[in-house]
């Protein structure tokens, strides 16, 4: 499970990073299906990177990967 969220990550970075963030995979649990990450750069400090965690990362990640049951930030 962890390779596959991975994989979806760089799908997924280079929108962040064209914002100046970027995201870090912390921990995958994959007996839970929760997958912590981290927002840094732009990301860390900006007041909707809580909307981007769960409306885009969270989203797409559910999608992609059907093992993966809830997102969060750490």
């Amino acid at each position: 499970m962890r390779e596959k969220v991975e994989k979806v990550l760089e799908e997924i970075r280079p929108s962040l990073q064209a914002d100046g963030g970027d995201v870090e995979l912390v921990d995958v649990d994959e007996e839970h299906g929760v997958v912590k990450l981290r927002l840094t750069g732009a990301c860390a400090g900006c007041p909707f990177s809580t909307m981007t965690l769960q409306m885009g990362i969270e989203r797409i990640l559910k999608q992609k990967v059907p093992e993966v049951k809830k997102v969060e930030a750490v």
